[in-house]
């Protein structure tokens, strides 16, 4: 078998170069990387054309993350939270790419590739925050062609010590493909349960929101505390009136001076109030006895009918790092 799969590489590598690269740039788990390398020792061999190797790696990149870039543009911060919930790690798919969005803003797509979970996050991500199309295509282009290149470019290296590895891959026969499979299925299997104990680790009595509107309404006053990160109120200026500002970094900061007996009532915009159990968790930690998450986050609150304010607009780009952004 695993010398069927070589043969297939060295007969239809463009293609298979192509799909896997589209595959993964989709989002399916599986891995680009190793394909592109065996096509650049199989280049270096004389059997492929190392230009087009890398050519059709970089045009499968641009033709998912247009598609993505799209549906950020199109559906804003919904398709990032549907992102989230399908991703294999809920807490730090959309995130961390918030985060890195927050620093590098569209210059991220530069390294997008190199980071893992980050590449299918952040063409819809900056689709959302409005980078312009030509920006895009540049940052997105560049980012691509340098992922590709280094990995079309190890295997035109080391093409003699990868020969060995096809060679022995070869004669194990079925086997070591099977093994692969194996070693696959395990890598997937892990980050689900990896999921697992997150969500598990991370359950605690919530506040629904019908809970949270009566208790406001009889002049309870809980402190309410959005935390969000701020690339998350960028792309959805929607907050519960009155609500604190804070991210999980900040949270404790936010309520210096807050009595530690007072109600707290943490909401995000995450899979299964993620980062607001993170949050309610670090909180009481400290010394705060009355906390908990608000279950279904903002968009519970917002689907109940409940009075929702919006931020006031800010840019999405700083104003020197050259790279306009619109809504």
């Amino acid at each position: 078998m695993a010398h069927e799969i070589i043969a297939l590489i060295a007969q239809y590598g463009l293609l298979l170069v192509f799909f896997n690269v589209l595959a993964e740039q989709a989002g399916v788990p599986v891995p680009a990387v190793p394909t592109m390398i065996v096509a650049g020792a199989l280049a270096a061999n004389h059997r492929l054309p190392v230009a087009a190797v890398v050519l059709a790696a970089v045009l499968a990149c641009l033709l998912s993350d247009l598609a993505w870039y799209w549906a950020g543009r199109r559906f804003g911060s919904g398709v990032m939270r549907t992102l989230c919930r399908i991703s294999l790690s809920p807490d730090s798919c959309v995130k961390q790419s918030e985060l890195r969005f927050q620093r590098w803003r569209g210059r991220v797509l530069l390294v997008a590739k190199f980071v893992p979970g980050l590449s299918t996050v952040a063409p819809p991500l900056v689709g959302a925050m409005g980078l312009r199309m030509p920006t895009f295509l540049l940052l997105d282009g560049l980012g691509s062609l340098l992922w590709a290149g280094l990995a079309v470019g190890l295997g035109y290296a080391f093409a003699a010590q990868i020969d060995v590895v096809l060679a022995a891959l070869a004669s194990a026969g079925t086997l070591a493909f099977e093994l692969l499979l194996v070693l696959l299925a395990l890598y997937i299997a892990a980050k689900w349960w990896q999921r697992r104990r997150l969500l598990l680790a991370l359950r605690m009595a919530r506040i629904t929101v019908d809970e949270l509107n009566e208790s406001i309404a009889a002049g309870q006053t809980p402190i309410v505390v959005d935390v969000r990160s701020q690339a998350a109120r960028l792309l959805d200026t929607r907050i519960i009136p009155g609500a604190l500002l804070a991210d999980l970094d900040s949270v404790d900061q936010v309520l210096v001076g807050i009595p530690p007996d007072r109600e707290l009532v943490i909401y995000c915009s995450c899979p299964n109030e993620v980062s607001a159990a993170k949050a309610a968790q670090l909180l009481m930690a400290i010394g705060y006895q009355r906390v908990r998450p608000l279950q279904g986050g903002l968009d519970a609150w917002d689907s109940a009918g409940y009075a929702i304010e919006r931020l006031p607009s800010e840019s999405a780009a700083d104003g020197d790092d050259g790279l306009h952004m619109t809504a």
